[in-house]
């Protein structure tokens, strides 16, 4: 058995996947790589994928399929996988290397131990002097297999995003967890899901993935996500969906699990409010009416939160306090 499997989902990805997958080669034998080609059409990404199983047999596996979005391809990627943990490196971002070396080392010192492996994350966002690292040391202490109960305090906006993740794969087959086709930023949600199962955490203190930002098209580029909002809401209410009906024990799981909660939902808000649009200004406000009806308990906690008291405020001035707090989390955070 391999000790990592890594799905990199592709959609016409020929101009840059060959980078990703070189530098995920890199781990050498104990990696297996998965190049999920989803359904492209419009250039060379199959017959790339085929060449890179053709020289990499047993390390490099091609998985065509129709197109049915990154979720889907995330899913089929971990249906294909067989290594004892799993992670997805999406095909226009990459690893550092040397990272990559000593994160698999950990896994295999704890392999079996640790449901969830967490590193950190580099914005290399085009044209940006100053690369943002998303680290999180001060609430994972670093190479210690902790519970739940002796995870330290999150910020707020720190959570553990895609990018940082590795599970265990059983574990999040067990989990049932299921992204749906033809939706983006499922990233969320796989971020999110899984965590209702996770036990055992292992932090290690390396800028193990380049999420890559620059491109017009991206779906994490701001006028993009705003078209795009109502597929956000939908993995909103998936994780909202999630949260109201999972056991969780833990008080500070329960409380980090809520927090991610009221930053996604913040997020669509303000777009909605930076959309600007009558339209947009009351779907922001059904939205939330929304939220009071189906998950009435998860209302309260999020509503009467700072953020969820922060998009309330009336009128234009209260959306002009808004946006202005968005633009400098914006140059904080180096996020779109």
């Amino acid at each position: 058995m391999k000790l990592l499997s890594i799905a990199v989902p592709c959609y016409n990805s020929a101009a840059y996947m060959r980078h990703c997958i070189d530098t995920l080669l890199t781990g050498g034998d104990e990696v297996e790589i998965l190049i999920v080609n989803d359904g492209s059409f419009k250039d060379d990404t199959a017959a790339i994928a085929d060449e890179y199983q053709a020289k990499y047999p047993g390390t490099c596996v091609a998985v065509h399929k129709e197109n049915g979005g990154h979720g889907d391809a995330c899913m089929y990627g971990l249906r294909a996988a067989t290594g004892l943990y799993f992670k997805v490196v999406d095909s226009d971002d990459w690893v550092d290397e040397a990272a990559l070396q000593k994160m698999l080392t950990a896994i295999r010192e704890k392999q079996g131990q640790v449901d969830l492996f967490v590193a950190n994350y580099v914005y290399e966002k085009e044209g940006a002097a100053h690369k943002h690292v998303v680290r999180y040391g001060n609430a994972l202490p670093e190479g210690k297999i902790l519970t739940w109960d002796e995870v330290g305090r999150f910020r707020v906006g720190q959570y553990m995003l895609m990018h940082s993740l590795i599970y265990r794969r059983q574990l999040l087959l067990d989990s049932g967890l299921e992204l749906p086709k033809k939706t983006f930023y499922v990233d969320n949600l796989y971020a999110y899901h899984p965590l209702t199962m996770v036990k055992t955490i292992c932090y290690l203190n390396v800028d193990l993935y380049r999420y890559f930002i620059g491109r017009s098209d991206q779906s994490v580029n701001e006028t993009v996500m705003i078209s795009r909002i109502e597929q956000n809401i939908r993995v909103n209410k998936l994780m909202l969906d999630v949260y109201a009906h999972a056991k969780i024990e833990s008080k500070k799981q329960r409380k980090y699990m809520l927090g991610f909660l009221e930053i996604v939902i913040t997020v669509s808000s303000i777009l909605l409010v930076k959309g600007g649009s009558p339209e947009q200004l009351a779907r922001k406000e059904q939205l939330w009416q929304e939220i009071k009806a189906e998950y009435p308990e998860v209302y309260k906690q999020l509503r009467y939160r700072p953020l969820g008291i922060a998009l309330h405020l009336p009128g234009k001035l209260g959306r002009r306090v808004m946006l202005w707090g968005y633009t400098i989390s914006q140059r904080i955070f180096g996020f779109n």
